[in-house]
C-alpha cells in the first residue's frame, strides 16, 4: 500500500480514517449490518459512533430486530428501527461533549442515509467519505446540493 505522498507501507489519511471506522462497526449491535462512522477535523479523531440501540436499552441482539420482523426493505421507513445510525451516533456524541465539528469530515463504512445526510448538512460537515453504497438517492442528492464533497474509495482490508 502506497499513500499520496509515496511512502511505502503508510495508508493515506482516508484509509487511516477509515481503517478505524471499520475498527469501530465491529461495536454495533444491529443484526443486519455493521456500520461505523468516525468524525475528523484538522485530521484528529473528534468522536465516532456505531449503529446500535441508544444507551441502556437492550440491543435488538437481545430483542430481534424489528425490521426484519416486519419485513422493511434496507433504505426504507428508518423509524421503524431501535438503533441509531452510525453517523447519528458520531454528530450526538460531539454534541453531548461539546465539541465543534463544523469544516469537519466523517469517514463511515456506507454513504449515509437521508435522515443522516440532513444531520451532517446542518452539522457543517464538509466531506464524507465512505467504501459502501446505501440506497437511498434522497441523501446523495441533498449532500450535493450542500456541496458536501462524497468520496467513495475502496476497501482494502
Amino acid at each position: 500500500m502506497t499513500d499520496t505522498t509515496g511512502k511505502k507501507g503508510r495508508p493515506s489519511w482516508d484509509r487511516y480514517f477509515m481503517q478505524i471506522a471499520r475498527v469501530v462497526a465491529g461495536r454495533s449491535t444491529c443484526l443486519r449490518r455493521q456500520i461505523g462512522a468516525v468524525l475528523v477535523l484538522e485530521k484528529r479523531i473528534l468522536a465516532s459512533g456505531y449503529n446500535g440501540a441508544p444507551s441502556g436499552l437492550s440491543h435488538c441482539e437481545k430483542t430481534g430486530c424489528l425490521r426484519e420482523a416486519q419485513g422493511v426493505p434496507s433504505g426504507q421507513r428508518h423509524e421503524l428501527c431501535r438503533g441509531l445510525h452510525a453517523e447519528e451516533n458520531a454528530l450526538l456524541q460531539a454534541a453531548r461533549y461539546g465539541t465543534r465539528c463544523e469544516g469537519g469530515m466523517l469517514y463511515t463504512t456506507h454513504v449515509p442515509c437521508v435522515m443522516c445526510a440532513k444531520m451532517i448538512i446542518n452539522c457543517g460537515i464538509k466531506r464524507i467519505v465512505a467504501v459502501e453504497q446505501y440506497p437511498d438517492t434522497l441523501a446523495r442528492e441533498m449532500l450535493t446540493e450542500a456541496g458536501i464533497e462524497l468520496v467513495l474509495i475502496q476497501d482494502e482490508t
